[in-house]
């Protein structure tokens, strides 16, 4: 009697494992993508919608203001560039608070950077759309102001020629730089704080409050006036928005108080974002 031997199969060399390491492992985000997530993200929130409604809706009231209550003398481009761009420099910082800051509010922090585990890109990919919405708010801003010129043109008449161009290449360009500033004043202050109330409130009180307590401060104490255009970031800013182009010192007090208010709290903040636990 005999008995049927059965080899044990061999497995074949193209099933099981090598399947896997067929599959080619995923490589991170693009970086556009991360960009293109952001935008969607800080335009999705009804927080940022109300925002930019309330800051278009401002632009337009400023040049209608202009038009009905000032006098024809004042209708000039400069005048509704100045009425458009004030509530704007309020308001456009609020739109980086609520990207960054609102990730921590909102609790979706945890699952942001669990689909991407590189939290400097997130953080870099929201300050590209920052930068994007200071490029874009400013052509509109721009754009109507150039609108209501061509109007204030229209109803000035035969007064036509007294309805100015004014504000030269130079001063529109330091003008996008003011915006940038106050723009990267909000985002530091979200990300350092990564608070949403806590960031718009400290926003305020440093383009609101600080200047006049600094100006106080310099009129009763010797010390400090000198020091004053060196420490305090908004008087700097507004360096740049006058007709002639800022001298070397007041460029060296703009870059000394963007060092000082910007650059070391951010990347203090930023490190510390790059190695919190999030929960």
């Amino acid at each position: 009697m005999t008995s049927t031997t059965t080899s044990p199969a061999t497995a074949s060399p193209t099933s099981g494992t090598s399947d896997v390491a067929r599959r080619r492992v995923p490589g991170p985000v693009p970086f556009g993508r991360l960009v293109g997530v952001e935008v969607r993200k800080t335009g999705d929130t009804r927080s940022s919608r109300w925002i930019l409604l309330a800051l278009g809706l401002l632009a337009a009231g400023a040049c209608a203001v202009v038009l009905g209550f000032m006098p024809s003398e004042t209708w000039t481009y400069g005048t509704f560039l100045d009425q458009i761009s004030y509530p704007l420099a309020l308001g456009i910082p609020m739109l980086a608070v609520l990207s960054v800051a609102g990730e921590w509010g909102q609790r979706s922090a945890l699952t942001t950077f669990t689909l991407v585990p590189r939290r400097g890109r997130v953080v870099a990919a929201k300050a590209a759309v920052a930068a994007g919405y200071v490029v874009v708010t400013m052509a509109l801003a721009f754009g109507l102001a150039a609108l209501c010129t061509l109007v204030a043109g229209a109803a000035a008449g035969d007064d036509a020629a007294s309805v100015l161009w004014d504000v030269p290449v130079g001063q529109q360009l330091r003008l996008v730089l003011f915006m940038a500033v106050a723009m990267a004043v909000g985002f530091t202050l979200a990300v350092v704080l990564r608070h949403t109330a806590a960031a718009m409130v400290g926003y305020l009180l440093i383009a609101l409050v600080l200047p006049n307590l600094s100006s106080l401060l310099a009129s009763v104490q010797d010390w400090y006036r000198d020091a004053a255009p060196w420490v305090e970031i908004t008087s700097a800013q507004y360096n740049l928005l006058g007709p002639d182009a800022p001298t070397g010192e007041q460029w060296a007090q703009l870059g000394t108080t963007v060092l000082l208010w910007i650059v070391l709290p951010l990347t203090l903040g930023v490190r510390r974002l790059l190695r919190v636990e999030i929960r």
